[in-house]
């Protein structure tokens, strides 16, 4: 049985290590619940988990400043925790409930926070890749020195969008860092069966626009990297493309049985590479914190999680009148 790697020394600090294990430990806990949820019905339609890839947006939001912008697709519940959305109104709309952010009209796939700069969860693939440009050519009107976070997937990346947007993205120097989240299997097929690319983010080069490739297993890995491009794009040098190699350990969406790979395949990856035991090991190791302690930890997130279930669970649906909302604007 494979066996996990020993975790490096870090120079990172007790805090922000204990902050990023309770960050990615409750986008994993919420997760799990709302896997729990779908499977007794009381989420309805499409739900994409990110089990497995919490070190990207944990890694990157650490790299982030106040006022800049995130959207992704529609595996987005880690990017809406991560970026500050409480819980209740994650978990509110994800069963299409009255007190969720889209007041339980969006579902997993399309909530939004304005407050949080967070513009979804987009359900078209690729889709949400030429709306992260025009969100960056805003910021670059306005001059305010903001940066946007557009995430996609390997599956997105074959997407002729997406290289539409990076040649007006280059040649306009939009402050975007395009992240593409590598984990390997798009909807179900091995990125060495869909493109003969070594590597997606050098695709960028044609274009001019610098990138490369993160360990998305490794939130201190992320985070370096994610400073890097932001240093970039906040100099006015234009857009940056990260590619992030992660692995989710569930199935494309809750319907997917995932047996174009081996139980084996994941378990390995479990046991060797996952993000959240990384920085674990590295508070036990580093004696920034005891067993007992990450226990507390983790007992406290739970039962942030499970407050979140009931509360999604005793918020109303929403009144016949919310389907005559928000369809036209007020001019």
């Amino acid at each position: 049985m494979a066996t996990r790697k020993t975790a490096k020394k870090s120079n990172t600090s007790k805090e922000e290590l204990l902050g990023f294990y309770r960050e990615m430990l409750t986008i994993r806990r919420f997760e799990e619940k709302a896997g729990q949820l779908y499977g007794m019905g009381l989420i309805g339609g499409f739900c994409h988990l990110y089990i497995g890839q919490e070190a990207v947006v944990v890694g990157l939001e650490a790299a982030t400043q106040e006022g800049d912008k995130r959207l992704t697709s529609y595996r987005d519940h880690g990017h809406m925790l991560a970026c500050g959305m409480d819980p209740k109104g994650v978990m509110a709309e994800l069963t299409g409930r009255e007190g969720g952010y889209s007041r339980g009209k969006g579902g997993s796939m399309h909530m939004f926070s304005k407050e949080k700069h967070f513009y979804g969860g987009h359900g078209i693939v690729a889709a949400q890749v030429p709306i992260g440009a025009g969100l960056a050519f805003a910021d670059k009107y306005l001059g305010n020195g903001g940066v946007t976070f557009t995430y996609f997937g390997d599956g997105a990346a074959n997407q002729g969008q997406v290289y539409e947007t990076y040649n007006m993205a280059e040649l306009w120097d939009l402050p975007v860092v395009f992240v593409i989240e590598n984990n390997q299997y798009a909807m179900g097929t091995s990125i060495q069966r869909s493109t003969k690319s070594p590597t997606m983010w050098e695709r960028g080069k044609a274009y001019g626009i610098p990138g490369e490739e993160v360990d998305g297993m490794d939130v201190l890995a992320v985070k370096a990297a994610g400073q890097k491009a932001v240093a970039h794009c906040r100099a006015g040098k234009g857009p940056y493309i990260l590619e992030v190699k992660t692995y989710r350990y569930r199935g494309h969406s809750m319907s997917d049985p995932a047996k174009y790979r081996t139980r084996e395949e994941v378990q390995k990856m479990r046991e060797e590479r996952d993000a959240i035991e990384h920085v674990r090991d590295l508070l036990l190791t580093g004696k920034h914190a005891t067993d007992e302690e990450l226990k507390a930890i983790d007992k406290d997130i739970k039962a942030t999680i499970n407050e979140a279930a009931e509360f999604a669970k005793e918020s109303p649906e929403p009144a016949l009148s919310e389907l005559y909302t928000d369809i036209y604007a007020d001019a």
